[in-house]
């Protein structure tokens, strides 16, 4: 999928800072992004993703656990066993969480039967599993389910996702860039959760009429694929 270039954004300098500072210390724990219907969060926060450095993850780990980073049980098995981890580089992805996702389906749940009867604990990764090292892109935030809001906000600020269920537990590295957007005519954030967020970034539409034809302007070459804008952007 061909992606708007990051620095042919007209305007928006706000939503661009923001992304940006969460790039360079993630433990800020994430930015929402509040703005009506066209404003080019969605737009903006793909792009964003494209440009970010590549990531060097363990070679055949589920999780992709981080170079540096406390890895995952699975891998610290692998080391005990004396197997040398291996490492390979990878783009960093937009994960996006549907708005109807369970706690389940968000943090991942564990196989109590296998964990009884046979003493073994077989997890089934979450989407916070999948958005290790990645981008968790969440669209209309307002509309998710308040309880998995704050899940999400924790393990963004801890950056390890603990799983325990009947006195089982399971935990896995889950570093990830947090975006929410929303727009408020469609319902705001409980106030509870809005200040957990590290950053929120208001954003308009543009009103002169000079930007706004340079916007058109670059959204035609854009789709026209013209070299002299790929070029220049």
């Amino acid at each position: 999928m061909r992606l708007f270039p990051f620095s042919a954004i007209v305007g928006q300098d706000l939503l661009k800072k923001g992304l940006l500072v969460n790039a360079v210390d993630p433990t800020i724990g994430g930015v929402l992004i509040r703005g009506e219907k066209g404003t080019g969060k969605t737009t903006a926060v793909r792009a964003f993703a494209a440009i970010l450095p590549v990531k060097e993850t363990v070679v055949g780990c589920r999780f992709a656990c981080l170079r540096g980073v406390p890895p995952c049980s699975e891998c610290r098995s692998r080391e005990e066993s004396g197997e040398r981890l291996s490492y390979e580089e990878r783009l960093v992805e937009v994960v996006d969480l549907p708005l109807n996702a369970s706690e389940d389906r968000v943090v991942g749940s564990l196989d109590l039967e296998a964990a009884l009867r046979e003493g073994s604990k077989k997890f089934e990764m979450g989407v916070l599993g999948k958005a290790n090292g990645n981008l968790l892109y969440i669209d209309e935030v307002n509309l998710l389910d308040d309880h998995v809001v704050d899940v999400l906000l924790d393990v963004a600020v801890s950056g390890r996702n603990v799983v325990m269920r009947e006195g089982v537990t399971y935990s896995h590295p889950s570093r990830f860039l947090l975006v929410g957007t929303m727009n408020p005519e469609e319902g705001e954030l409980r106030p509870q959760l809005l200040d957990r967020f590290g950053l929120c970034v208001e954003v308009s539409g543009e009103k002169e009429i000079a930007l706004r034809k340079q916007i058109v302007d670059r959204v035609l070459s854009f789709e026209r694929e013209e070299p002299e804008f790929l070029a220049e952007w």
